[in-house]
């Protein structure tokens, strides 16, 4: 009988737990209501591994070299090197080889160094779990040492680490998106599963199992460890899945310029392959000429840079507290035009301060302060910055629990819905519910109102005076809570046994007692933070789930326009198609849902803008997923910091703007080559067919073409070194595919035109003219094909004028200067026999100078007709 998978026994054995008691469930894996102890927790580890799926496990240097080996470009080069043995051209062919070894080389060594970077700059970035061990208090431990049998705390805003099955839930409701699709958050409950639902045999519809992956959107539970690692249920998924993902836009830019250049390979090697077949009639030498052509065209050094240039701007980003998950985000977050953020910690301090507390006439209140402390210090769930400004008053819990007065009994939970949540206390026989949240939310769920001791009707008249009185305290830059209690019967002893907990239904009836205001400062940075934001050309949008009078404080404080602030039911109210129209406008969104960020990004990026949004809260996740580039910081709950491509570890937009420049800077030098690159080749096959229709030889010899195509692709290794100019950076920077192709068409012709000088140069100024003077000839165009490919690029690689205004890094002027100095000598040197070269008289030198200072003056300026047609 075959052994079941790996798959259908994990879902046996959750199907299993599930349908048991907390207890017996307990005991099935082994484990107590208290978790397991830390010397029991290791072994396990040391046996099942680690809690990690879909983590990319070094994989070897072979298995690395064959990766990079099947690329697309390295297939079609070794192909080639194997039609010139074939041909019986073996020089050819080693040269050919010699390219391939050097961009396997280079990318492989540049490829493992900056995967130990990267790895190095995830652990920066690191999710716990709160772990429950024997005897001790829960603590924060690594989800990657999580094992079968540890039992966890979860509360709102946390990551399921791992597949769980629930011991006790407070309206616990789980986003399972990440699995089933469903957006709506399923609730989960620790009763055993029914007979019909385990039946089913469906395990992702268990209510009391939550499964790796998934994320807590509101409540809180404790609940056991089932499976880790692979035999989690999305880590089968993800390791059937390592590897495969959709192609970003980075890579799909990468993949159409390497079409491009394939495309016109295809058109052009078989022409010169025709003409020199043709004209010369010696059908062999064509087909070694052509394939040397082919070898010319080919962007061989493309996926080395690309790595390289990637790899140093992680770098270079991680060292400026810049961290980046992925790589290619890189390239999103230079390209991004529009950053959408919260204002809390962006714009403010983020360091929020509790100024007063009052009653409802809006004098100072100990018994407000009290029941603000008690509902903080009593709830499970996520304690924001509001609630931690309140637990820093010390001396109210010596007050409060001096002797031990209250006991918890009940929670409801924050939800995003509601805006307000709401503890239960026992105090002897007495039984108080305390409730605390948005002031219309609270308000709406208040009958009643505590005014000088005394409790009188609310009706409709008071909510203009208590909105009045927080609208007072908004405009003055303050954040308002809203305290409201009342007393509730105790339970019985029935209610008990039967396990009774207060549901949102039971938030109502209270007594609306008064206000709490919080005060978080603007930064000092923040203005200067938005102006070199814009200055870089990317436009904030503010996007917050706070009141739009406090908002539109902030915000005219750091100098953003906040004379029209849209509110969050505006939004819903609009269609998709009506909201792309007015969120260019519109630079305040204030009382947003997390789903209405999101749908208010998706409206931007509907519009073609890049856009980036920088978040670190629970409320964050959907709008960091429909980002082009999500960003977060280290200090963020786990769905925040999970779904960012990017994480800060500094909490500021100066920050952010020096990521943007880098992420800037590495595209920079990237586009250098590819334009260089593109054009150059154009250049030369213009030449090269010329010339094959016109001389009565090949106008170089293929050992030639490709050598000098090796000693060009040396020369370019240090461009992801070089300096970017300021200009460069003061705008985004997107795939182009287009714009390439027009520089290619615009700036490749002007190397043809002194390469037909050279040709007249060599063919009538120095008598080369037939086959036995070939070897001249092929020299002279080698030298001044080598050395006006190699310097052109201190021309395209800036707007100013070379050298002079702008001068490339010191890597770049050294490759420069050392294959230049190769290609003078190869002519006198030993190799030239093997190569085919001869030495060239001296007068051929005062030429060829002027040729170069004629071709880089006139490149230079199309150059600048280019950049302003094309905005580079």
């Amino acid at each position: 009988m075959a052994e079941p998978s790996r798959e259908a026994a994990s879902r046996q054995a959750l199907l299993a737990v599930s349908a048991q008691d907390a207890d017996a469930a307990l005991a099935r894996l082994d484990t107590t209501a208290q978790g397991l102890g830390t010397a029991a927790a290791a072994q396990r580890l040391q046996r099942l591994g680690p809690n990690a799926v879909g983590a990319r496990a070094d994989a070897g240097m072979l298995r690395q070299l064959v990766r990079r080996l099947v690329n697309p470009l390295n297939v079609l080069l070794l192909t080639l090197s194997g039609v010139s043995v074939l041909s019986g051209n073996v020089e050819s062919a080693i040269i050919i080889f010699l390219m391939v070894v050097l961009s396997l080389t280079l990318g492989l060594v540049q490829e493992r160094r900056s995967g130990r970077a990267a790895a190095a700059l995830r652990a920066m970035v690191h999710t716990t779990a709160s772990v429950l061990r024997p005897g001790q208090e829960a603590q924060e431990c690594p989800i990657a040492q999580l094992v079968p049998g540890d039992v966890l705390h979860l509360s709102a805003g946390d990551l399921v680490p791992a597949d769980v099955r629930v011991l006790s839930a407070r309206d616990f409701f789980v986003n399972e998106a990440a699995l089933t699709g469903e957006s709506v958050p399923a609730e989960k409950h620790p009763q055993p599963e029914t007979p019909e639902a385990i039946a089913a045999n469906d395990a992702l519809a268990l209510r009391n199992i939550c499964f790796m992956g998934t994320n807590v959107a509101s409540g809180s539970a404790t609940a056991v460890v089932v499976h880790t690692g692979a035999r989690a249920v999305f880590g089968g998924i993800a390791q059937a899945l390592t590897g495969e993902r959709v192609q970003t836009s980075f890579e799909q830019g990468i993949n159409r310029f390497t079409w491009l250049m394939l495309r016109f390979m295809a058109v052009m090697v078989p022409l010169v392959f025709l003409i020199n077949g043709l004209s010369k009639g010696d059908w062999l030498e064509a087909l070694l000429f052509a394939t040397a052509v082919a070898v010319g065209l080919t962007p061989e050094m493309l996926p080395m840079l690309v790595t390289v240039n990637l790899a140093k701007g992680a770098l270079t980003m991680s060292r400026k507290k810049v961290i980046v998950k992925r790589l290619d985000a890189i390239q999103n977050i230079g390209a991004m035009d529009v950053l959408c953020t919260d204002k809390t910690g962006t714009l403010t301090q983020d360091h929020i301060i509790l100024e007063k507390y009052v009653d409802l006439r809006g004098e100072p209140s100990d018994r407000v302060l009290d029941f603000a402390y008690l509902n903080s210090h009593y709830q499970s769930g996520l304690k924001n910055l509001l609630d931690v400004a309140v637990l820093k008053y010390a001396e109210v819990h010596d007050k409060l629990h001096a002797q031990g007065l209250y006991q918890k009994v009940d929670e409801i939970p924050f939800d995003f819905q509601r805006r307000r949540m709401s503890v239960v206390l026992a105090r002897g026989e007495e039984h108080l519910l305390i409730c605390k949240g948005a002031v219309e939310e609270v308000f709406a769920a208040c009958r009643w109102a505590e005014v000088g001791g005394e409790r009188i009707p609310l009706d409709a008249s008071h909510l203009a005076e208590v909105q009045a009185a927080s609208r007072a305290l908004n405009e003055d830059g303050f954040r308002v809570i809203a305290i409201a209690y009342k007393a509730l019967p105790a339970l019985t002893e029935a209610d008990q046994a039967q396990a009774h907990a207060l549901t949102v239904a039971d938030e109502s009836d209270l007594v609306l007692l008064g206000h709490i205001a919080f005060l978080d400062p603007p930064k000092e940075s923040a203005k200067p933070a938005l102006a070199a934001l814009a200055a870089h050309g990317v436009a904030v949008k503010i996007l917050t789930g706070d009141n739009e009078v406090v908002t539109r404080k902030v915000c005219r404080d750091v100098g953003l326009d906040a004379s029209h602030v849209m509110l969050g039911h505006e939004v819903e109210a609009l269609s998709d198609v009506a909201l792309r129209q007015v969120v260019e406008g519109t630079q305040v969104f204030a009382k947003l849902s997390p789903g209405q960020k999101a749908r208010v990004i998706e409206a931007l990026r509907a519009q073609g803008h890049v856009v980036g949004y920088m978040g670190d809260g629970i409320n964050d996740g959907p709008a960091l997923k429909a980002a082009d580039v999500g960003i977060s910081v280290d200090t963020a709950v786990d769905i925040a910091k999970e779904s960012a491509d990017i994480i800060l570890l500094e909490k500021s937009l100066l920050v952010l703007d020096e990521g943007v420049i880098e992420g800037r800077k590495v595209f920079a030098n990237l586009l250098k080559y590819i334009r260089m690159g593109a054009s150059s080749n154009f250049g030369n096959m213009f030449s090269v067919l010329g010339a094959s229709a016109w001389l009565p030889f090949l106008p170089m010899a293929p050992i030639q073409v490709l050598s000098n195509n090796l000693l060009y692709d040396i020369s370019q290794t240090a461009i992801s070194t070089d300096t970017v100019d300021d200009e460069e950076l003061l705008k985004p920077r997107k795939w182009e595919i287009n714009h390439i192709a027009g520089f290619m068409m615009m700036v490749g012709p002007i190397s043809s035109i002194f390469d037909y000088a050279t040709y007249a140069l060599m063919y009538w100024g120095f008598g080369a003219q037939t086959p036995a003077q070939a070897a001249l000839f092929h020299t002279g165009w080698f030298v001044e094909s080598l050395l006006s490919q190699t310097l052109i690029i201190h021309i395209i690689r800036t707007g100013k004028v070379p050298f002079l205004e702008s001068r490339a890094s010191g890597p770049l002027l050294f490759t420069t200067v050392s294959i230049c100095a190769v290609g003078v000598w190869l002519p006198y040197s030993p190799l030239a026999g093997f190569l085919g070269l001869v030495a060239l008289p001296w007068h051929y030198w005062p030429w060829v100078v002027g040729f170069l200072m004629c071709y880089l003056t006139l490149t230079h300026a199309v150059m600048g007709r280019v950049r302003r047609r094309f905005s580079l």
